[in-house]
Formats: structure tokens, C-alpha cells, sequence
């Protein structure tokens, strides 16, 4: 039987914010597809639970590893445990994001964010997406090349519309956010050209709006700004993913794959 390119048999996967929302879906995805999956997110408790979920599933390998991934000395245990317990990483999914412990802080416009806010985002959307990514990559350089994922956003690429939102705005794009996914979106380029010759690829999805019980009126707008007329399935992600881990993609580096139902052609 001829292989399939997009065979993850054999290899071996991190994912950090690997028990959020879309987190559990790309777990899912990468273990269905044959890799083993080490599921990093801040509540060790919950990816534990999660990894013993996928191994029963897929019969892989799994396991779950509680990290911050905006301190150095956190990730360097998580990447050392991960690879003791599953051996060397072959594919990250660079995908840990936050919006603040108090969401109502996260949602503030330009002028009302305050500094503390804007870096303890920052420390996680884009330095922890920075110290992953030199720490895997690192290992991944001396185990001869990988695959490195990084989640992006729309809004990284192009400024959210706010006349969609609801009045009063519960849920928003704030430039802290904006700001932060452009950042993943040059640091993948950056890190595609460094690390190249080393056998290791880089690239970045750039997932659109994805429907997960947001406000009806919300719902509605945004899927009128959509060529194809509205908001993306969670699962919709999940085979962008799966190219850019797998071999169908192995002349692909540097890339933004825009998932997004055609909003950023209008």
C-alpha cells in the first residue's frame, strides 16, 4: 500500500494550549492521524485527563503537561518531559494564547487598555510562542528538522471590523491581540529563513472567525463580512494543521495558510 503523505505515524507532537477550544480539536486531529501528543496547557490536572482520553481513542501515545509557557524555566521542563516520555519532537503546534485572567480587561479599546494588560498578554501570545518555538526548535535542530506550527490569527493580518460587535461590546479584537498575532505572523517568516538549512519548517495558520456561542447579532454580522456566508466549525481547522505537520508539505516554509471563508479577499 502506497503511504499517505499525510501519515503522522511514528512521530511526535506538542501543543501547547492543547485544552483550549480549538486546542482539543487539533489534539484530536494530529492523534487520528497517527502521532503521539503531548497536551500542554496551564492546568496540568485537565491535560492529564485529556491525554488519557486521546491514548484510549487513537491508541497513541499521550500525555498531558501543565506549563506557562511565558516562563523560560517552565518550558524548558515541559519540552524535557515531553521527550522523555514520548522521545524526539517532530512536530510543534505553537497554539497557547490568552485573554486575560479578568476578560473584561482584555475587551478595553486602545485608549482604556492599560500597560500591564498589553504585556501580560504579549508575555503569552507572543514571547511564549518565541520561547516554545527556540526551545523545541533547538532540540528539534540536533534531532534533524521538525515541523513547527504557530496559530496566528485573522487579525493579524488585517485590522476586525468593530461596527460588527454587539452594543454594549462583550467580546471585541483589542489592539493588544491584533498586535500580538501580526507579531506570530513575523516571527514564523523570521524563524522559516533561520532555520531552514537546519531541516526545520515554519509555518503559521491564520484561522478566521470560528462559531463557538458567541452572541446571535455577532454571529449574524460577521458571516455577512464572508464571502462563503458564514463563521468556520471548529474541526474546519484541523486539516490545515495536518498539511503543514505532514509530508504533503514538505516544501512549505515561511507560509500564512489562511483559514477563513474568504473574509481578507473583501
Amino acid at each position: 500500500m502506497k503511504p499517505s503523505l499525510f501519515d503522522l505515524s511514528k512521530k511526535n507532537a506538542v501543543v501547547t494550549g492543547g485544552s483550549g477550544f480549538l486546542g482539543r480539536y487539533f489534539c484530536r486531529a494530529l492523534a487520528d492521524y497517527g502521532a503521539n501528543v503531548a497536551i500542554v496547557d496551564v492546568d496540568e490536572a485537565v491535560c492529564k485527563k485529556f491525554a488519557l482520553e486521546i491514548a484510549g481513542k487513537y491508541e497513541v501515545k499521550a500525555v498531558g503537561i501543565g506549563c506557562d509557557v511565558s516562563d523560560p524555566q517552565s518550558v524548558r521542563r515541559m519540552v524535557s518531559l515531553a521527550e522523555k516520555t514520548l522521545g524526539p519532537i517532530s512536530i510543534l503546534h505553537n497554539n497557547a494564547a490568552t485573554k486575560l485572567k479578568h476578560s473584561s480587561d482584555f475587551y478595553k479599546n486602545a485608549a482604556g487598555m492599560d500597560l500591564s494588560s498589553w504585556r501580560e498578554v504579549m508575555a503569552v501570545n507572543l514571547d511564549g510562542m518565541f520561547l516554545v518555538a527556540q526551545t523545541v526548535g533547538g532540540r528539534m535542530a540536533r534531532h534533524q528538522g521538525g515541523s513547527i506550527i504557530q496559530t496566528a490569527s485573522i487579525y493579524g493580518l488585517m485590522a476586525p471590523d468593530q461596527r460588527i460587535y454587539p452594543k454594549p461590546r462583550e467580546l471585541s479584537a483589542p489592539a493588544v491581540y491584533t498586535a500580538s498575532k501580526a507579531g506570530v505572523i513575523g516571527l514564523t517568516k523570521h524563524l522559516a529563513a533561520d532555520w531552514a538549512s537546519k531541516n526545520i519548517r515554519v509555518n503559521a495558520i491564520v484561522p478566521g472567525g470560528v462559531e463557538n456561542g458567541q452572541d446571535k447579532t455577532f454571529i449574524q454580522n460577521y458571516s455577512r463580512r464572508v464571502p462563503m456566508g458564514r463563521m468556520a466549525k471548529p474541526n474546519e481547522m484541523t486539516g490545515a494543521l495536518i498539511f503543514l505537520a505532514s509530508d504533503a508539505s514538505s516544501y512549505v516554509t515561511g507560509q500564512c495558510l489562511v483559514v477563513d471563508g474568504g473574509l481578507s479577499v473583501w
